[in-house]
């Protein structure tokens, strides 16, 4: 008799698997075309904040350290690969001191050397470095180009996919399934699935998100 339950028991739960593996298939499946609406109030709460696709240019910053010389004036610092490709004379560069992270000075990357796969830069300040530090941070600023983008918080990672939410009236939110280009410091290129003058949501993107698949996950469910 117990051998009995117990089978009654495996069909059961093979039952509730089967179902469930069936709803997150349908969830799967379902056209994200599909939209989120949130009321005023609910805006307010979570802050939702957009911001407009556009050209604009992708920086990237590479950040290393480094030492000054005798003068207080050159700054040369160590950039491995893959970074050491970026680097280039000319680039715009900040040196702050550890010590006293309230002392920054503007730069320029004056010199680039190879060096067994990598670069030794000298970054040259605009004034005279602290009299008393000898090792700073550097930052250099990379140009990487124009480009359709969009800033990095607006995408959401799923899995290989990269989703982002326009609003296409008030109030009422669309993923679209994006390919990304180059990534800089604050914004992500954009290859295809918007177009330039598209709101999209940066701030509060996870709680829309959320809105959306909670609505999918409701549809897919079987009535009782």
């Amino acid at each position: 008799m117990k051998r009995i339950y117990s089978l009654i028991a495996l069909i059961l739960a093979l039952g509730v698997f089967a179902e469930s593996q069936g709803i997150r298939e349908r969830i799967r499946l379902k056209n994200r075309d599909s939209s989120t609406n949130v009321s005023e109030a609910q805006g307010i709460d979570v802050t939702l904040t957009l911001s407009t696709a556009s050209v604009r240019e992708v920086q990237q910053i590479v950040r290393t350290g480094g030492t000054i010389d005798k003068s207080r004036k050159v700054l040369t610092v160590v950039v491995p690969m893959p970074e050491a490709a970026l680097i280039k004379p000319g680039q715009r560069a900040r040196a702050i001191a550890p010590e006293s992270k309230s002392s920054m000075f503007q730069a320029r990357v004056s010199r680039v050397t190879s060096q067994d796969g990598r670069v030794v830069a000298d970054i040259t300040l605009t004034g005279m470095g602290l009299p008393d530090v000898n090792r700073y941070v550097a930052e250099i600023t990379v140009d990487l180009g124009a480009f359709l983008s969009v800033p990095n918080e607006a995408i959401i990672e799923e899995g290989t996919r990269r989703v982002v939410y326009v609003e296409e009236q008030k109030g009422k939110y669309v993923p679209h399934k994006i390919e990304g280009g180059v990534q800089g410091e604050l914004y992500t290129a954009i290859e295809s699935g918007l177009k330039e003058g598209d709101q999209v949501v940066t701030f509060g993107s996870f709680f829309i998100d959320s809105e959306y698949k909670l609505k999918v996950a409701d549809t897919a469910a079987p009535a009782p």
